[in-house]
Formats: structure tokens, sequence, C-alpha cells
């Protein structure tokens, strides 16, 4: 998630925790000066406090932001949140599956399991096994099935952990802590098989799609560092590549390109191989841009703000995407958007926000599919299966939510949703799952099966399908902001 960091120096200038003083009680009051003061300093300081990265002193004493929305200037404060007491059993009756709300019907599993904020989520190994990190020092491997912890990963980070990854391959995972540490073990034996330091604080970490590299994001130096998985050797160390603190980084599926966004409200693309920076599109939102993720062809990249939208860019050109299918994404969410991640074919986007909502967008016909609610706090993470049937949910509230989005097409809020955009609805004579056209293309009567089995009988297969039928709706669908 991924804005992220703690103010330069803390560890330096505080005592250890041990020899704090207790926290002292503070009588309720109102927020608006302190949140105002940080906000106006995250728009004119590179080393910001961010409200959804909590420092290791915060964490340690339980005092969180009682706001789901960091924007919202004039709610009070509610009072200091109690030490949560984890439950004896981590799977009972409350927690089997069960549905969300009365026209949405979507089944669920609450995975209880850290003590703090789980601030990064991952599926892995084919999709059977969870992978979480969270400021309670740990990072952890849950079974799929039963929500299970399989593994605590030890050594444990010394402080939060505030980024996880795993290769493609799930055989190593690293995880990023306020420590300055980035820590790599082995999946399946749970193996710690380096760790590496830093002099500044890391806000990001992210395995190349082939496991060869690792790229951090820095946040003192708001730049990045690329480095060889295999034995930690640095491949690039680019210091000022932004303006400001660097929030999220990502490769692209080819592992020869590196995203980052900041603080400074700038998306760039660096060529791994050139060791040059290809594109710089600045005043991309209009406030600080808080993750992004790109598309399974590379040709695009969505990014997420607490200006409450994403937005799809063009890595090429650096268009922006705003009519079509990409408009409905400056449309949705009440507060900053956290977290978003495209599905592996590019048919639908999920992002995660700070008014504790799931969202689904699909990307090909242009609408807001879905909203998932029953997180009780901010929205940290969000992941899609490879099969695209399940959505993976980490919250400040200190679980996961597991979303089975199976037969999300069926239920009635989404088939109000398609009709209201003039979309029929029909039974594919090949899979008998439903699908949609448009009333007003003139060959919808003449489509029987979806696109899938459409794209099947062209002897097409499924991993050559993003490229072909999502992103090109993306592509054809939409045009160039004049700001772009």
């Amino acid at each position: 998630m991924r804005g992220r960091g703690s103010p330069p120096g803390w560890a330096a200038r505080w005592p250890p925790i041990s020899r704090l003083p207790p926290a002292p009680r503070k009588p309720r009051i109102r927020v608006r000066c302190n949140l105002q003061l940080s906000l106006a300093h995250a728009c004119d300081s590179a080393h910001q406090p961010r409200p959804f990265r909590l420092s290791f002193l915060e964490v340690r004493r339980g005092r969180l932001l009682p706001s789901p929305d960091p924007l919202a200037l004039d709610r009070e404060a509610s009072p200091p949140e109690k030490h949560w007491t984890p439950e004896k059993t981590l799977w009972n009756e409350k927690t089997s599956w069960g549905d969300q709300e009365p026209l949405s019907k979507i089944p669920f599993k609450i995975m209880k399991g850290h003590q703090h904020i789980v601030s990064s989520c991952h599926f892995c190994v084919d999709d059977t096994k969870l992978l979480s990190g969270s400021y309670d020092c740990t990072v952890k491997l849950w079974d799929a099935m039963d929500g299970a912890v399989v593994r605590d990963f030890e050594p444990a980070p010394g402080a939060p952990v505030i980024e996880c990854s795993v290769t493609a391959d799930s055989r190593r995972i690293v995880a990023a802590s306020y420590d300055k540490t980035v820590r790599a073990w082995d999946l399946e034996t749970g193996k710690l098989l380096w760790k590496l330091s830093h002099e500044t604080f890391i806000v990001s970490c992210k395995f190349s799609p082939d496991g060869k590299y690792v790229v951090s994001g820095l946040d003192v130096d708001c730049g990045i560092c690329i480095i060889d998985a295999k034995d930690t050797t640095t491949v690039s160390h680019i210091k000022d590549h932004h303006g400001m603190s660097v929030t999220a980084c990502c490769f692209d599926p080819d592992s020869q390109k590196v995203a980052s966004v900041s603080f400074d409200r700038s998306i760039k693309i660096w060529d791994v191989t050139s060791q040059a920076t290809l594109l710089t599109i600045t005043k991309a939102h209009t406030n600080a841009i808080s993750n992004c993720c790109f598309t399974f062809s590379g040709h695009f990249l969505c990014t997420s703000s607490w200006d409450k939208t994403l937005k799809i860019w063009n890595v090429h050109t650096g268009e922006f995407r705003n009519r079509g299918a990409c408009v409905t994404l400056m449309q949705g969410h009440e507060g900053s958007v956290s977290s978003c991640h495209f599905a592996r074919d590019t048919s639908f986007l999920v992002s995660g926000g700070f008014d504790r909502v799931v969202a689904i967008w699909d990307v090909g016909e242009g609408y807001r599919k879905l909203f998932l609610k029953g997180h009780t706090d901010w929205v940290m993470d969000v992941a899609v299966s490879n099969d695209k049937k399940w959505i993976l949910s980490a919250s400040k509230d200190r679980t996961m939510r597991l979303w089975n989005i199976e037969e999300t097409d069926q239920i009635p809020l989404v088939i109000e949703y398609k009709k209201a955009l003039g979309l029929k609805m029909k039974q594919c004579e090949e899979c008998d799952r439903p699908f949609s056209t448009y009333e007003s293309d003139l060959f919808h009567e003449t489509v029987t099966k979806c696109v899938f089995c459409r794209m099947d009988a062209k002897d097409v297969s499924a991993e050559a399908l993003p490229s072909s039928e999502g992103e090109d709706l993306l592509a054809r669908g939409c045009s160039p902001d004049k700001d772009g």
C-alpha cells in the first residue's frame, strides 16, 4: 500500500520503547489543526509523516488515527482504542461463510490472527495460500481454505512491516520494515535467505515478475533502489528520483521497467537496461499518489490517490484516459484510495480505500461493478487470485477478508447496474454463464457466446486474452485527457 513512512530519524532521537513513560491520557479534542498541519507539510516537505503509515512509537502505544478519511478535517477524534486481545479460536461460527448484504450475496471469510494493522496481502502457491504483513512486526502465511496460520516467518522484523511481496513461482518472499531492512525468506521452509539494511526508511518493496530483482521505495532519499534478489548486490540506486518521498513502486510484467509514485503527485517509469527515466508525468493527481499497478501486458498503469480517484495511464505516451471505461474510476470512493490491483486478464480492477470499502470495477464495460463492505476501518491493501474467483483485502481493523466473487455477474445488484448502463444480459450457449452486450450495438443480437468462449473458439490461449480483449477495450474505448 500501497503512502508509507515515518518521520526521519525517529530511531536515533527516541529512547528505547521500554524506557518511555506511559502515555498520558488526553481529553477529547478536535483534530482540525493537527491534520491541517500534516496535510500542508505533506505538500511542502519530502520528509513528512503519513497518516496511514504510523510511527513505531504509535504502533507500540496503540494510538491509531480515528477517522477513516484523512481528508475529513472537521470530525472529532474518537477515544483511544483499546489494545486488541487475540481470540483463542481463529476460526469459529462467526467467521464462516456468510452473506454480506441482501442485494450482494457475496460470500466471505474473515481471517483473524494479526494483533495490529494488516498492511499488505497476497495470494500465492496457486491461490491456496495467503501472505500478509502487519504492524505487529510479523509476516504470516495462511491456508486459504481453513484460515489457519501456517507459518510466522522468523526471525521477525524488529519494527512494523510496511509491505511484503512474493515471487511468481511462490518460492521466496520479501518484506520491508520500519527498522530500515528488507528480509527475504524461503516460503516453503521459512528459512531466512538474506537481510539487507538501508540508511533510510523503506516504504515499498516488490519482486520483479521473473524473480531476479527486488525494488524498494525510499523515503528520505526520495528514490528507488533495485537489487539482485540472489546476492543483494545493488543494480541501481536512484536518489532524488522524485521531488518528495516515494509512496509505492512496482515492476512491469517484463521485469524491465519500474513505475514509482510519490507525494509530489508524479509518476515515473525507469528502465533497468538503459538506466534512464523513460517517462515522467507531473501533477498526475491533485493529491498524493498512494499506489500503482501495471496491466498484464504492461501497456497501462493504474494509480490510486488521496484525491479519492483512480486513473489509468498509457505508459508509452503518458496519456491519461478520462472517457469510456475509465471515467467511472474517478467517481467511486468516498475517501482516499489506498490500493489497486488488476485481474490477470484486465477484465476488472479492484481497489481499496479509507472509506472502508473494496471496489470492483469492470474495465471493459466501464462501470463500478460492486462495493464490498464489511471492514470496520481503512482498507490498506487488496489482491486478486489468478483464477479471478477471489479477492483478498487487508485492513487497519487487524483482519483480512477473503471474498468469493465467482458469481458476481448473477447477483441482483450487478444486474441492475448493467441494465442502467444499457447493457443486455444474455446466457452463453457454450458455458451457460451470463454475459452482457450493449443494446445499442448493431451486432448484439447475433452474439450468443461470452467473450471467453469466443476467444477459445479462435484458439487464443487464456494468457493471450488480457492484451487482446480487456486492454484493447481500454485503448479503443477511452480518449486522452487534454491535460495528460
